[in-house]
């Protein structure tokens, strides 16, 4: 099979691209811009190029892959059309690769790349094996792909935006959260959870869903489902009821069917006990990870325990899971600084990320650079992001990166700036960023946002060993 892919760069297209490349297939493609994932991909054998040019494409190409990312305005999606070649989306593609597979399904709002990955390798580490399509580099695996062919398992990120999930009918599936986003696409946050809920149905109901405690109800404050109840909402009765038998899971709390308690740090490591239905684990032990990661260990080690894991595989494979790139990402370690990368782009998850800073590093100067990705975004959680913002000692705002997106007239990174209370913010150019962060004197430096900020990370490195260390 010839198959082209129309934004090859993507973190769920690059996965699939590097699947049918190693099956044999014939892959080349299409980004906007060079990147170190399209590099890998050129190195790997795949012909990318980066010009929107027809006359570039190849002959005889069976299947086109494209991302909702990509414009269908784009002249060679035009061109594609007109010829009459069958194309799918990313998410369709997906849905194809896991029939006949026992599908593990990983969604939410946030926590979904670390908690497929770790799942991931957790079963890799055991007989059963699994096969993984991630939306984000495992470091364990060095790819965001691993493929078993003897495994019955194949574990996917599932993702909310364009109503991608409700491809999949998954063995087992996972929700992390369901805090609001992409409403650009749903509206509103209820038609959001609607889609939640049809994805949460579409489990193999001899399967299991596992399910964050309280995410079905998030709307408004009242409850949005009642398991398994009929439920009056907006004065109509609907009967919200979920298909497949579910377990609920949490960090903290002793209301659901898996719970960490005694979570403790020592040496920059994470400790904590698992409970569960069947008894206790004592001593689960994370390397140096964010604490945020405790709830995800939660559910991946019920989603392990399901699938036959014993306890001395699931403490084996906690211990060496070292985590995924951009996810809380240790770029400098050292005494006199610490400096993390992370990937996140909501309120919620740069509150996650810097109440984990904070508890690892109490007392210490942090300074954030944040990049906002997409303006629909920045313009609907603009008052979230200051507030969050604003609990750094110092916060560094580049440029709003946007994605596929045109600019909104007065949606900028200034208007955000504007609302975060106190002085000791900035707005920044990337190469004003190398000057000013070693100025500010951090204990502490973390780079957020899931824009091209990434490509300042290695340079942003190097500026702070020579000039701090």
């Amino acid at each position: 099979m010839r198959y082209y892919f129309l934004g090859i760069g993507g973190i769920g297209m690059s996965a699939l691209a590097r699947f049918f490349h190693q099956r044999g297939d014939t892959v080349s493609g299409y980004d906007r811009t060079p990147s170190p994932l399209t590099a890998e991909l050129e190195a790997e054998g795949i012909g990318i190029h980066y010009e929107d040019r027809p006359d570039l494409l190849p002959d005889g190409i069976d299947l086109v892959v494209y991302t909702p990312a990509v414009p269908q305005e784009l002249n060679e999606f035009q061109e594609l059309k007109k010829r009459g070649v069958k194309m799918e989306k990313r998410s369709q593609v997906l849905g194809e690769l896991t029939h006949g597979k026992k599908c593990i399904a990983v969604a939410g709002t946030h926590g979904k790349t670390t908690t497929s990955a770790m799942i991931s390798h957790l079963l890799s580490k055991a007989p059963c094996g699994c096969s993984a399509f991630l939306g984000g580099i495992s470091k364990n695996f060095g790819s965001n792909l691993h493929i078993d062919h003897k495994s019955e398992y194949m574990v996917v990120e599932a993702d909310e935006y364009d109503r991608s999930f409700l491809q999949l009918h998954p063995h087992m599936t996972v929700i992390t959260a369901t805090d609001p986003d992409h409403l650009d696409i749903y509206g509103d946050h209820e038609h959001m959870m609607e889609a939640y809920l049809q994805f949460a149905n579409q489990t193999d109901p001899d399967g299991h869903l596992f399910l964050k405690e309280g995410i079905f109800r998030t709307l408004d404050g009242e409850e949005f489902v009642e398991y398994g109840h009929e439920h009056h909402h907006h004065g109509e009765t609907k009967h919200l009821t979920l298909n497949a038998q579910y377990s609920t899971y949490t960090a903290h709390g002793i209301e659901a069917d898996y719970y960490a308690i005694n979570v403790r740090t020592y040496n920059g490591n994470l400790f904590f006990d698992l409970r569960t239905p069947d008894g206790v684990f004592f001593d689960l032990e994370l390397d140096g990870t964010a604490l945020y990661n405790v709830e995800n260990a939660v559910v991946a080690s019920a989603v392990a325990l399901s699938c036959g894991l014993d306890q001395y595989q699931l403490r084996s494979g906690l211990k060496s899971f070292t985590g995924v790139r951009r996810r809380f990402d240790y770029r400098i370690r050292e005494k006199e600084l610490v400096y993390i990368d992370d990937y996140a782009h909501h309120p919620q998850e740069i509150r996650s990320t810097l109440e984990s800073i904070r508890y690892l590093y109490p007392g210490k100067r942090v300074v954030g650079i944040f990049q906002p990705h997409l303006y629909t975004r920045t313009r609907d959680l603009a008052d979230g992001f200051a507030e969050v913002l604003g609990t750094l000692d110092e916060l560094v705002m580049m440029p709003i990166y946007p994605a596929r997106e045109k600019p909104i007239a007065g949606v900028t990174s200034s208007m955000v700036l504007r609302k975060v209370p106190g002085m000791s913010k900035y707005l920044c150019t990337p190469d004003q960023v190398l000057e000013l962060v070693p100025a500010l004197c951090p204990d502490v430096v973390v780079t957020l946002g899931a824009g091209d900020i990434d490509r300042l990370v290695p340079r942003l490195e190097n500026v702070l060993r020579e000039q701090v260390l």
